[in-house]
């Protein structure tokens, strides 16, 4: 079935909001709203440095990936019970819900909570129940992916991944993100080999600020199975050869990358550009709650900046079910549905 390109603006938007997808790039944290920040710091009796929620937002002006991170290191502070992890996935959830997504893998930093001394298993379960109750309340199939912070050790990794064990089955893989330049992925080699040998997934940070080299290294060094990110491929064309022969997804968040200066201008990204040149490119949020928008508010604001049609709908909800690690017997249930989405378009 081939779609139109030339689909009513309110048509396209309709199936935007209606196609099924799956969300691969969100860090769970970064979903964390003003609004709960101030209500779970109430609730835990934290102090935070803002008078209230639009002295937050107001802080919300992102030069780069460390101004950005250094905000959403000071709001994770109020996260301290197993409560507190479940409402914030949960709040995700049920955005996610509207959003139709059937398929949602959750990142999250451990590192950011042990350091505070917030026991691992707290951490887990309260993502692992939310995960859980996504499924049976709200028809999401969800799972976790454990991510290393890039500007710590590689033995801090390690420490972090053996800690997690005793969750094993609560995780499905393994990721690397916080400050990419000046920590390329073969600083992690060991941790992720490790990772592979215990059957986990593995995906990496690269080429979001970082060079093009950096997603080389994560592919042949950590021999990840997704690039997210991956923006920077665009400069090397042997690069872009390579991923869209081997059909390795990219993450893309266009949100993220306009609110954090890789791109001056949303008509700017690059998108595009690798769709046409055959790159498994899928749409995401990233840090939802910062960035201004979730997963539908990416497809619409990059649809209508880089005057996307209903087929690159289609490819991209498409590339992000194919992509995800469901099992087939669900991916391919999900594209049967996008099918009849659009069938009916």
């Amino acid at each position: 079935m081939t779609t139109p390109a030339n689909t009513s603006v309110q048509t396209l938007s309709a199936l935007i909001q209606h196609m099924p997808k799956a969300e691969l790039h969100i860090h769970i944290e970064g979903s964390l709203e003003p609004e709960l920040i101030f209500a779970l710091a109430q609730r835990n009796g934290v102090s935070l440095p803002y008078a209230d929620v639009a002295a937050l937002r107001s802080a919300y002006a992102f030069t780069n990936l460390q101004s950005f991170l250094d905000l959403y290191y000071a709001g994770a502070s109020v996260l301290l019970h197993e409560a507190d992890f479940y409402d914030m996935a949960w709040g995700y959830f049920e955005r996610a819900a509207a959003d139709h997504v059937v398929r949602a893998e959750l990142f999250f930093d451990p590192q950011t909570h042990t350091a505070r001394g917030v026991p691992m298993g707290v951490v887990i379960e309260g993502l692992h129940r939310a995960c859980q109750d996504a499924q049976t309340k709200l028809g999401i199939s969800a799972d976790l992916i454990l991510c290393f912070l890039r500007h710590l050790s590689e033995e801090e990794a390690i420490e972090t991944l053996q800690a997690a064990l005793p969750w094993r089955d609560r995780f499905i893989g393994v990721g690397l993100d916080s400050s990419e330049v000046g920590h390329p992925p073969e600083k992690f080699a060991r941790v992720f080999a490790q990772a592979r040998a215990l059957g986990l997934h593995v995906v990496a940070h690269a080429g979001e600020e970082g060079p093009p080299a950096y997603i080389w290294s994560a592919l042949d060094v950590l021999q990840v199975e997704r690039i997210d990110h991956g923006v920077q491929a665009i400069h090397d064309p042997a690069l872009m050869q390579r991923l869209a022969q081997s059909r390795v997804p990219l993450t893309v968040c266009p949100l993220s990358n306009l609110k954090l200066c890789v791109f001056g201008r949303l008509e700017d990204h690059n998108l595009k550009h690798m769709l046409d040149a055959g790159l498994c490119v899928t749409i995401n949020s990233d840090d939802p709650a910062y960035f201004g928008g979730y997963l539908n508010d990416n497809y619409r604001h990059t649809f209508a900046a880089l005057n996307l049609n209903a087929q690159h709908a289609k490819t991209l909800a498409a590339n992000s079910i194919q992509a995800s690690f469901a099992n087939d017997a669900d991916k391919q249930q999900w594209l049967r549905e996008l099918d009849a989405c659009f069938a009916a378009a």
